[in-house]
């Protein structure tokens, strides 16, 4: 609570809400680049400068929904509908309290459960060896299939590629040279910065120049102030969709906004005029912004408790974490118990610092709208370099870092989406470390990888997420859970 940890969660905040209003940006833009802007600062300052800007994009990117139907980021698509149209209809500023109200609740209803919650997991986590670690990276590196986009086998694809390039380099045991085609740059392996910097800014300031996109923005002539007479009216959806939004943050590979999609469909569902939805509802814009925002502190408790993120933005976070000297996961109870509690008081910061933003500078930060893509771009790909360069001194990991962008681009115009890619280069130490250090204990048998209680679960969870993409085998699994149901209904029919 002194003053320069305060200013750093406000300035993390501010950036963050700029990165979200700005279309085409990003939260895991933000982390990434602010990853690099933070690498001299104290682990705690700098991890809470990136928490402020992961919730602040969030929320910002509700703006762009609100005055120009373009989501800010893939979590505010879902307050696209409801409120353009209620922009639309010159309630623009009203839109904007109601996304900052839900905004500020539903991520301090997140926070408790972060409190509550990652200690009883990382518990559970302490029970883990290496043979438990290497299924529990394998299914980290699974769940690249459906953190983003809609093909499994493209996500897959890039995090086998990130896996690959977390065996260039040394290896941990003999320090013997892997994949460095005598190239002595690359025995200390692919820095995370270069990559995260590459992957995420430098491939989005590629995308953003190529495909342009003429806005129109609508005007804020009403208060945004939020009424907190519909904050009370509309309390059970606030709570429904917070709920909803931490669960599906829990859920490995559910990015933010299935959170926001589900929590609509619940609104819709309960609600006693689902006419309204589409065309300006209160209610829906409130589930949809909940439900993005309080999914935040879901996907960081399995990060945190397990070393598993649950979206892009959670694994480009856990990344900076390692890059900051915190390792996720479950000895994170017995090296750093206190850290849980800083990040919840991180997060809680990051939440009264957008209802700050929210209430105080709507008309300010709109101007950022107003700034040409030519001048912002320069900007951006100036602090990536500088940050790729940054980190160790090296010209070399620039160059990484522009190889890395450039292919990111063309790979990202084919469809394949960048956090799996991350996702396989973190987690790929931690499954080659654990595969050789168990393969050591066991004298070179597998048959612990499969027989101790803990990894057999694992294994097993993995193989049927693998199997749950080929159709003959999801036909099969939904013709039992009907077959199931029916069963349960027609028991109860009969009791009835």
């Amino acid at each position: 609570m002194n003053p320069m940890t305060l200013l750093y969660g406000l300035g993390g905040a501010f950036v963050g809400i700029v990165m979200g209003i700005l279309p085409g940006l990003s939260a895991t833009l933000a982390i990434a680049l602010l990853t690099t802007l933070t690498i001299k600062l104290q682990a705690n300052d700098a991890i809470l400068v990136l928490i402020c800007s992961y919730v602040g994009a969030l929320y910002g990117g509700s703006r762009t929904a609100i005055l120009l139907n373009i989501p800010g980021t893939a979590a505010n698509a879902a307050s696209c509908a409801d409120g353009y149209a209620l922009a639309m209809q010159g309630q623009a500023g009203r839109a904007i309290g109601i996304a900052t109200s839900g905004a500020f609740v539903s991520t301090l209803l997140g926070v408790v459960c972060l409190a509550l919650f990652t200690p009883l997991l990382a518990e559970v986590a302490l029970q883990f060896g290496a043979f438990e670690f290497f299924w529990l990276a394998l299914f980290g590196v699974t769940l690249s299939g459906s953190i983003v986009g809609g093909d499994p086998l493209k996500g897959w694809l890039m995090g086998l590629l990130g896996l690959f390039l977390a065996q260039v380099g040394q290896e941990t045991l003999y320090a013997h040279n892997r994949f460095t085609f005598g190239w002595d740059d690359l025995a200390g392996g692919v820095a995370l910065i270069p990559a995260l910097v590459g992957a995420f800014g430098l491939a989005e300031v590629l995308t953003t120049l190529a495909d342009p996109i003429e806005r129109k923005i609508a005007d804020v002539r009403d208060s945004v102030l939020p009424r907190w007479k519909e904050i009370i009216e509309y309390r059970w959806t606030v709570l429904r969709s917070g709920v909803i939004g931490v669960f599906t943050g829990l859920l490995p590979g559910v990015g933010e906004d299935a959170g926001a999609w589900m929590s609509y469909a619940a609104a819709k569902a309960a609600s006693k005029e689902p006419e309204k939805f589409g065309k300006g509802s209160i209610d829906g814009l409130m589930a949809a912004e909940t439900g993005d925002m309080s999914s935040i502190p879901g996907h960081i408790i399995p990060c945190l408790a397990l070393g598993i993120p649950g979206s892009a933005p959670s694994a480009v976070l856990m990344a900076a974490m390692i890059i900051h000297g915190v390792q996720p996961g479950p000895m994170l109870m017995i090296q750093n118990p206190h850290f849980v509690y800083q990040v919840v008081a991180m997060t809680t910061l990051a939440s009264i610092a957008i209802l700050l933003f929210g209430l105080f500078g709507v008309r300010p930060l709109l101007h950022v709208l107003r700034v040409p893509r030519a001048i912002l771009m320069p900007i951006v790909f100036l602090l990536c370099t500088v940050g790729a360069f940054a980190t160790a001194s090296r010209l070399f990991d620039v160059y990484m870092m522009l190889a890395i962008g450039i292919g990111a681009f063309f790979l990202r115009r084919r469809g394949y989406e960048m956090a799996p890619l991350v996702l396989g280069l973190v987690l790929g130490h931690l499954l080659d470390k654990s595969l050789r250090r168990g393969l050591v204990l066991s004298d070179g048998s597998i048959l612990p990888f499969f027989t101790r209680p803990i990894a057999m679960g694992f294994a097993v969870v993995t193989i049927f997420v693998i199997l749950l993409y080929v159709k003959p085998f999801k036909a099969a699994v939904q013709r039992a859970k009907n077959g199931v149901l029916g069963g349960v209904r027609a028991l109860f029919a009969r009791r009835t």
